[in-house]
Parts: C-alpha cells; structure tokens; sequence
C-alpha cells in the first residue's frame, strides 16, 4: 500500500484528543474526527470538541460541519470520508482519524450495507410517535414488518428500531435484506490504533471531565438546545440529563451524577464493540513515543528496513 490511514479508537474520556495532536503533528498530517457527537455545531462542551489551540495547531475535518436538524449517518460518513481521503492523500501519503464512534470507523474500514436515503418526513413521524408512545409500538411495528431484523435488533435502542421502520416504509422492503455484510476492498492501508487505561482511571477521569463540563457552562449549552430536545442528535449523554432538570424531573445533583455514570456505561459498550476486533493494537495514552514507532514502521516498506528492527517492533 502507497497511504495509510492511521485509526486511534478508544472509550469516551481515554485521551485521544491530545495523542491525535502528537500523532498528526509527528507525521504532519490532517486529522478526521470520527466522534459523530463532536459532528453537530451546535453541541460543543457537552461533547468535549477539541480546543480553539488544538484546532489551530492540526486541521481537523467532520468538527462541528452540521446543524442539530441536519441528516447524517454512518453510510454518508463514508462516503464523505472516502471523497476526501485521496485529496489529502495527495498531500500526504499518512491520514489520521480519530474517534470514539464505532459505527462510524468501521463504515470507513469495511464499509457499509447500501442503504437508500429516506424521507425525512418518515424519519420526524417515527420519532414523533416514539415520543408520544414509547418504544412498545415502533417493536410490535417492527415485528410485523421485518421479523428477521427484529430478532436482532437491540430491543431496547429506539435510534436503532426507529432506522429499520423507516428503511421498510421508504424501500417496501425488509430493512434485514440490505444487511448483507460485505467487506469492501480500500485501496490505501488501514492501522488501527486503540487506547485504553485501567477501569478505575478511565471512570475517574470520566467524572473529572464531567465535572469540567459542567463548570464550562453544560447547563447553559443544554438550557439553550431544550426547544430542539426530539431531535435525535440530542438524545446524547449530558444533554438529556439536564432536560429532565429543566422539566423537574430531577435535581441538577441528580443529573451531574446520572451524566458520569452514563457517561462510564458509554465507555463500557465502546470497549464491548471494539473488543473482538483482533487488528487493533492497544496501548496507553503515555505511550506516544510507541504508538508512532508502531505506525512508521507499518507505514515505511519491508525491504527498506531491517529485519532486527521489524521483528521487536512487529512482536
């Protein structure tokens, strides 16, 4: 392969940010965020956007690009992505992404089912009865029109039943029969970087960064979202915590502790989903120096190297 793309993945609160920025800066390269929370430019301290200095210091692209009302999906991240790596692949033969969204890395490494787009009037009606409802309704819907599916599904993600109800209403066909899973060829190499810290470190700086949100203004930054609270990019951890204060379901204590321990289950399903997946090298967030010796020497051709050196790097 002629360009890699680098992959630094890991939990909420590991510390990507700041080793994507050591990364970048080391091979002088862009960096796409792949934190499809970090997407909508109207949500920034609730989803630890990257600071003005770091933003400045690397380019970053899929920062803050979209409106809170806007469609947007794993399916057209990919093909967002796959536009405007050969541009940058021109410049240099190294990219990095960065990012916590499983869904949304690997529609970029293995690519993703074709999916056609929807009516977003199907999207609003189904949301809108889920609001209304519950969730009951859209599983019995779900049942009777793509029972394969539904013994799939995760019964208790409204995002995801609400998906295959509007597939099946658009196309008149089972949302499972577009699941094919079909791995597709990129033409550039992929390396896939992970971090991970030991349980009690992560969860604590979990809380920490929680707390640091909520001095930086989170309530305020909810406060001014509340009248767009149905949409879906706002179902996100922070966000509807503190509307459930505005509308005094809960205390602000309440929802400070509810959003660090949501928060810590977040990072627990992100480890789940990446768990399997036996081409992520792990590291800590410490280790740089060996998170780009492990990149170079994967980015840099076999026969330009010696074999001693492949050997204890590649161990």
């Amino acid at each position: 392969m002629k360009n890699f793309l680098i992959v630094l993945l890991g939990p909420t609160g590991v510390g990507k940010t700041g080793v994507s920025i050591d990364i970048a800066s080391h091979f002088k390269c862009e960096i796409i965020s792949a934190d499809s929370r970090q997407f909508f430019r109207e949500m920034s301290i609730g989803t630890a956007v990257p600071t003005v200095q770091q933003l400045e210091t690397i380019k970053h692209h899929f920062i803050r690009f979209l409106s809170i009302e806007d469609y947007y999906s794993s399916s057209l991240f990919e093909r967002d992505v796959l536009e405007l790596l050969p541009k940058l692949f021109s410049d240099n033969n190294i990219t990095l992404m960065s990012g916590g969204s499983g869904m949304y890395i690997d529609a970029v490494c293995y690519g993703i089912d074709d999916i056609p787009d929807v009516d977003p009037s199907v999207r609003k009606k189904y949301i809108a009865r889920y609001w209304e409802e519950g969730i009951k309704g859209l599983r019995e819907t779900l049942k009777i029109l793509d029972p394969e599916h539904y013994a799939k599904v995760d019964l208790k993600n409204y995002k995801r039943i609400i998906r295959a109800l509007e597939i099946c209403e658009t196309t008149g066909r089972p949302y499972s029969s577009f699941l094919k899973k079909q791995k597709r060829e990129r033409d550039f190499g992929i390396i896939k970087v992970g971090l991970g810290r030991p349980r009690d470190d992560l969860y604590k700086r979990i809380n920490s960064r929680v707390d640091e949100m909520v001095r930086m203004g989170m309530e305020y930054e909810a406060k001014k979202l509340y009248n767009f609270r149905n949409l879906n990019a706002l179902n996100s951890v922070g966000y509807k915590e503190f509307f459930d204060v505005f509308e005094g379901k809960i205390s602000k204590e309440k929802a400070i502790e509810l959003i660090k321990r949501n928060s810590r289950r977040y990072a627990k399903r992100q480890m789940t989903w990446w768990g399997k997946d036996k081409e992520i090298r792990w590291f800590h967030p410490e280790q740089v120096k060996e998170i780009i010796e492990y990149c170079s020497v994967r980015c840099t051709p076999f026969d330009s190297l010696k074999g001693g050196k492949i050997l204890s790097i590649l161990a």
